[in-house]
């Protein structure tokens, strides 16, 4: 299950990508926006962050105009680990090297086809561990310190 959601600003993205991941047999729960009416990002990133955080799905993207806020507001939360990629090589390495779970995009830096690229790239790279794994541990730790 992969969680998704946008502000008025990524709608239209959204629901392409919406599409494209039903149309590969992968369930999405969608978290809103249902229009192009105005909506306030933090409170969709918030339900999709959560839904992550919680295990209700596997992984989220969020999508807003720049996907810079949605992926702040995502990293607010315990265990999830939110990068804004504008190109394949971005999200090959946010997998790669940070094991990402929530991505963010920003509807107004690349087109439909080009998040598409980035999306099949994100879901199908797998986190390498090792040297990263003891990196992500020390993100944990900071995140116990400071998350109260």
């Amino acid at each position: 299950m992969i969680a998704i959601g946008s502000d008025h600003g990524g709608y239209e993205l959204k629901e392409e990508l919406k599409k494209y991941l039903e149309g590969k047999g992968l369930e999405c729960r969608d978290y809103g926006a249902f229009s192009t009416d105005r909506v306030d990002y933090p409170i969709i990133a918030k339900k999709v962050a959560t839904s992550v955080q919680t295990k209700e799905c596997e992984k989220g993207i969020l999508i807003c105009r720049s996907g810079y806020g949605m992926a702040m507001v995502a990293n607010k939360f315990k265990g999830i680990r939110s990068a804004p990629c504008f190109c394949t090589r971005a999200a090959e390495f946010s997998r790669l090297h940070n094991n990402t779970n929530v991505l963010s995009l920003g509807a107004d830096y690349v087109t439909t086809n080009e998040a598409k690229e980035i999306l099949e790239v994100w879901l199908n790279t797998k986190f390498e561990g090792g040297r990263h794994q003891e990196r992500l541990d020390l993100v944990s730790e900071i995140e116990r310190e400071n998350m109260k």
